[in-house]
């Protein structure tokens, strides 16, 4: 008996509507340059000492950070809208979600607690009654 006979056919019809498409060389080639730039720049600005001040510095940094993580996602993971019928770009929101909380809570928690937990400064205490 052959295969058509079965009613089966070589691939099954729910992988093609979620199959994630594969990267072509160019947009390999575009996501590599992408990345070596985005790593050249913050290595630029710590060793030249571009900025003047070391917060800007570091924001610079932070942000050309989640470029490259959104650079990687696109071209290297290929998650997008379309792959895996949306599914992944949903569960990459929903991690970012997670991770901005956590940490953005944190942070507060952290500030709130050396803000009312440690001891006063000596010249905190000289202006006590």
């Amino acid at each position: 008996m052959s295969a058509s006979a079965h009613g089966t056919t070589s691939a099954p019809p729910h992988e093609s509507a979620h199959e994630a498409g594969h990267g072509t060389l160019r947009g390999y080639v575009t996501g590599f340059v992408l990345s070596v730039i985005l790593t050249a720049i913050p290595f630029w600005l710590v060793i030249g000492h571009v900025l003047d001040s070391a917060g800007w510095t570091a924001a610079i940094i932070l942000i050309l950070g989640v470029i490259q993580i959104i650079v990687h996602t696109f071209y290297f993971l290929h998650m997008n809208s379309k792959s895996e019928g949306g599914w992944n770009m949903m569960a990459m929101i929903f991690t970012v979600v997670l991770v901005v909380i956590t940490l953005s809570g944190s942070l507060w928690i952290m500030y709130h607690l050396e803000t009312n937990m440690m001891p006063p400064s000596p010249q905190e205490m000289r202006q006590m009654p």
